[in-house]
């Protein structure tokens, strides 16, 4: 007997879509990825976004995993007689544990001291902002760019800033 395959709507959180999946029937679908680009949500910065798949109270949700500016939208950015400053590090949430990397961008050629100083603003900020936020709040406070606005107000003090961008956010699997 051959069992056909069927398109079932599953619901992506923070964005609100509900996207076809196809598959032989819901239940294979849980725990399956799915990949959305949300370049035309953010108006045409190039991101990615992967959800997981879900079942709660019968319906199939996908749970925000993880975000990225895509590279070749950061190479657009980039000009002459820049300084780029990228860091990597972990932030500890109330229920996840989330990796950030920070992305930003000088209008002119800076020294070390100075990138130093806003790689360490840039980390301390991030970290201040968001140890006590859920998984939820923190990709809709990166997604709406509420978050990269108020970091590059905050590191103006420091250097001013051509562009504050978080490049990429991942949950971290727990150990």
């Amino acid at each position: 007997m051959v069992v056909k395959k069927k398109f079932y709507d599953v619901e992506l959180e923070i964005i609100g879509l509900k996207v076809p999946v196809i598959a032989r029937d819901p239940e294979t679908l849980i725990g399956q990825t799915v990949k959305y680009d949300i370049t035309k949500i953010l108006r045409g910065k190039n991101c990615e976004s992967r959800f997981k798949i879900k079942k709660t109270n019968g319906k199939l949700k996908g749970e925000i995993y993880f975000f990225k500016i895509q590279p070749s939208f950061i190479r657009k950015m980039i000009g002459r007689n820049i300084s780029i400053v990228e860091d990597s590090f972990v932030v500890k949430g109330p229920n996840v544990s989330i990796r950030i990397k920070p992305f930003l961008i000088t209008r002119r050629q800076v020294h070390r001291t100075v990138r130093k100083a806003l790689r360490d603003g840039a980390a301390a900020f991030i970290k201040k902002r968001l140890e006590d936020k859920t998984r939820d709040k923190v990709f809709q406070d990166v997604i709406s760019a509420s978050l990269q606005r108020n970091m590059s107000k905050f590191l103006k003090k420091i250097y001013p800033l051509a562009v504050s961008e978080i490049r990429m956010l991942k949950v971290e699997p727990k150990h």
